[in-house]
């Protein structure tokens, strides 16, 4: 029997692809560890306090705001860091505990952990050894001898 593994994140590479170029303010890292799927976006520079993570349906939002770095009339030279306000958006799947996804923001960088739901973790299934039944044999007559 084929055993087939469930990913919840089956159309999230599609949408990694189809974002990447969209979002260069919010680079993220997707891997699954353990029971959990773990992702790390990377925000430097941008205030906790602006930092927003929700769920509505299948779809996590996380939105973040960076302000410009240069006080207000300075002469720009070189504007290469993004600044504003940055979204990104990820469809979960079926598999994952929606209610126990957590957030952690720590040097710059936000870190979600995505729980596998309990039914959708691998376990392993015990095999017990029973005693082949024993067979009693028919008893039949042996040949009389002459």
């Amino acid at each position: 029997m084929a055993t087939f593994r469930t990913d919840p994140f089956r159309e999230f590479e599609r949408l990694l692809n189809r974002q990447s170029p969209a979002t260069p303010g919010m680079p993220l890292d997707l891997y699954r560890h353990d029971d959990a799927y773990v992702a790390t976006i990377d925000l430097p520079g941008v205030d906790p306090a602006s930092i927003d993570v929700d769920i509505e349906d299948r779809t996590l939002t996380v939105r973040a705001e960076r302000a410009a770095s240069a006080p207000q009339g300075a002469e720009w030279l070189t504007h290469e860091r993004p600044a504003g306000t940055f979204a990104r958006q990820l469809t979960l799947g079926y598999g994952v505990a929606l209610d126990r996804i957590e957030a952690a923001y720590t040097d710059g960088v936000l870190t979600l952990t995505i729980p596998v739901a309990e039914e959708n973790r691998a376990r392993k299934i015990a095999v017990t050894h029973q005693a082949a039944p024993t067979t009693i044999a028919a008893s039949t007559p042996e040949p009389a001898s002459v």
